[in-house]
């Protein structure tokens, strides 16, 4: 007989989820993988979902999130998991059917602590498909795997993530105070402890962009100014692609005073360069992929790039909890 394949928790916290629970639930219980598995749910106890049926299938059990925010959400079913194997899911997302088989046979074939793969856009709006477009190049996300897929290896994060139980009661889980960026934070806690957290681009989630440009400003404003947070307290974790944003408002403003002074081709060189990347990126994304939402991914670009710069550099300057 070989070795038992381990018991397996589908860990998704939820808060006024009620429209995407059912579908995300119906994902994890549809995988093909042969181990037992279970889902926790993480709600607030007066959150309506609760009383959805697909939360009373007996491999489904719900804890409470006292706050309903995302990181003691997952730490609350984290802890009330059964499974050596932990699957982090949103409660917006449905995991492919081979999701769980894939990531434990990375798991158990390897020295890893974390394996994840692609966070594929997908959305039915035309500002949808132009931020998913703006996501998946290069002056979108840089050299991150997650958005542009590439060959398997090991990486700084990965999106949503498969974990041996192990190393996050190692690591001490989630952090609780982290609104955003908890994935990353907790990912470099792996590696500076000496894990290996992997990328299978065999793994992909479809994930839902910001359907409006106010939505996408909010989105990536937030996650520049937790990524400060995240900086300040673990210096090392800063990459290159991280700090492309906020130099370029740093330049747009020397820019504006430049102009404001009376140098004016000096002001123009920052603007004019930025201005003909965007260009050449949305003409050539728009033939490559056969559609004009490529055209407006120029626009979702600006959005992400400035609200991301602009959050970064104000910062997030507490964090109470």
């Amino acid at each position: 007989m070989g070795t038992p394949l381990p018991v397996v928790s589908i860990v998704i916290p939820a808060r006024d989820a009620s429209g995407t629970i059912a579908a995300t639930i119906g994902g994890a219980l549809a995988q093909d993988y042969s181990g037992e598995i279970e889902v926790v749910v993480a709600a607030p106890p007066d959150d309506p979902l609760r009383a959805l049926p697909a939360l009373a299938d007996p491999r489904v059990r719900i804890v409470d999130s006292p706050d309903g925010r995302t990181p003691t959400g997952l730490n609350a079913a984290i802890a009330a998991a059964r499974g050596t194997v932990i699957v982090r899911c949103d409660a917006h997302s449905v995991l492919p059917p081979d999701y769980v088989r894939i990531a434990v046979e990375v798991l158990w074939g390897s020295a890893v602590d974390v394996v994840g793969g692609i966070q594929r856009p997908a959305g039915d709006r035309f500002f949808q498909r132009a931020v998913g477009i703006a996501q998946s190049t290069p002056i979108g996300v840089g050299d991150a795997r997650y958005r542009r897929g590439g060959d398997p290896g090991p990486v700084d994060t990965v999106y949503l993530g498969v974990f041996r139980r192990e190393t996050l009661d190692r690591v001490g889980g989630f952090a609780p105070d982290l609104d955003r960026n908890q994935d990353y934070e907790l990912n470099h806690r792996i590696r500076a402890t000496g894990g290996v957290v992997w990328f299978d681009p065999r793994l992909v989630v479809d994930y839902a962009p910001r359907s409006k440009a106010g939505r996408l400003w909010r989105q990536y404003f937030d996650y520049g100014r937790w990524k400060r947070v995240v900086v300040r307290r673990h210096p090392r974790s800063l990459r290159w692609r991280q700090l492309v944003a906020p130099l370029l408002v740093l330049g747009l403003v020397v820019s504006g005073v430049l102009a404001a002074v009376g140098a004016t081709l000096p002001a123009l060189v920052i603007p004019s360069l930025y201005g003909a990347g965007l260009a050449i990126t949305g003409i050539v994304e728009s033939l490559r992929r056969r559609t004009v939402a490529g055209l407006a991914a120029p626009l979702a670009l600006v959005v992400m790039h400035l609200a991301w710069g602009i959050g970064f550099l104000v910062g997030q300057r507490t964090v109470e909890r």
